[in-house]
This record gives C-alpha cells, structure tokens and sequence, in this order.
C-alpha cells in the first residue's frame, strides 16, 4: 500500500467532514498533530487509525476505530465534536467555543 503524505491525509479529513456535514477544528497546529498522526498510522497499519487510540492489532480488530471513528457522530452530536476533536459540528465552530475532553465513546453504555 503506498505512503500518504499529509497534503494527501488533509484532503481526506477535508473529504470526510464535507461528506458529514462537519467542520474541521480551525486550530491549524492542532489539526496538523492529529493528521500528522493519522499519517503515521496509515503508513505503519494501511488504514487511518484514530490517532487518539492504540492499535488492537488487526484492521478488523480496528474496525470501529478508524477514522471518522464509529462514535465520532454521537460524540459530535452530544458534544460538538469528536473525541480527537478533529471533527467540529457546524454550530459548535461557529461558536468559537473550544474543544475540551469528552467521555471516550468505547465505554459509554
């Protein structure tokens, strides 16, 4: 599977939030870590881990937290964005209210 580059990962974070309905975090130094780290794991797994979750190991093992995550569109609709905070409703944007910790979807019931 060929490398990603960031300009490359940026375009698919771009690609998914317009698809969604969602916008990107305007904090540039944040959203370039995040992408950063989705880079990498792509590049060391073949698919865009959350960069703020560890591996289980497999992509089927990993399935539910590939990006855009399983809970990103709960977590945005509950909080205005998903846990990484890549992922910012609209609303929650044009705010210019900041991102802060939310409960990690993975243990939620």
């Amino acid at each position: 599977m060929p490398e990603k580059s960031l300009e490359q990962v940026r375009t698919f974070a771009s690609m998914v939030s317009a698809k969604q309905g969602w916008a990107l975090n305007t904090d540039e130094d944040f959203v370039t870590s995040l992408l950063e780290g989705l880079m990498v794991n792509w590049n060391r797994y073949g698919y865009f881990l959350c960069p703020c979750r560890d591996s289980e190991g497999s992509r089927e093992l990993d399935a539910k937290t590939i990006c855009p995550c399983a809970w990103s569109r709960a977590d945005i609709e509950g909080h205005g964005h998903c846990y990484c905070a890549l992922y910012l409703s609209h609303s929650f944007a044009e705010n210019g209210r900041e991102p802060g910790s939310i409960p990690d979807g993975r243990y939620s019931t």
